[in-house]
């Protein structure tokens, strides 16, 4: 993967994000803008599970007002982190904090999307809100253990992000500069 980063830094493409100084911390900052709208979108929903939050409003409410905002950073966080790991290659692939923050993503993005589907199979199955209030209708323990799995998958996630600068500090010698 070493020559493969190295052949990629010394691509044009890498030079020139490389060389323009404002590209990188402006790409960040939108990736971490998103990350935020990610987490909280997926916090909003999970809260919604847990009985915690938005109780009076049904679930499958909750779920398009902030699926949407979820999958739009997810969209956007993928497009800024794929220019990021061209414009630094050998920093995001020599990390373990970056293989490791990939593989959550795949898992976070995959469970989220299997989860909000059995969910919103689960909430229509619930009898009508006339019948029963929404603040009523309850979620098995098994959807709320899953709320409070992918809550903790999001946050990994981004503490993996940031931890990719600080790598050796984190792993120590796992790391692969140590």
């Amino acid at each position: 993967m070493k020559e493969f980063a190295d052949w990629l830094q010394a691509s044009s493409v890498s030079v020139t994000i490389q060389s323009v100084k404002w590209i990188i911390p402006l790409l960040q900052s939108i990736h971490i803008l998103m990350i935020g709208i990610v987490f909280v979108s997926s916090l909003m929903i999970a809260l919604r599970v847990l009985g915690r939050m938005r109780v009076d409003e049904p679930f499958e409410a909750v779920w398009r007002r902030f699926a949407p905002w979820m999958w739009t950073g997810l969209l956007v966080m993928a497009v800024t982190g794929a220019i990021l790991v061209v414009g630094e290659p050998i920093r995001e692939f020599t990390t373990i904090s970056f293989w490791l923050k990939m593989m959550l993503v795949a898992i976070g993005v995959t469970s989220t999307a299997l989860f909000g589907r059995s969910i919103r199979q689960v909430a229509a199955a619930s009898p009508p809100a006339a019948a029963v209030p929404a603040a009523r209708v309850e979620f098995s323990p098994g959807a709320k253990t899953g709320a409070v799995v992918l809550v903790v998958i999001w946050l990994a996630i981004i503490f993996l992000g940031r931890a990719i600068a600080y790598d050796d500090e984190v792993w120590g010698k796992l790391s692969h500069h140590s």
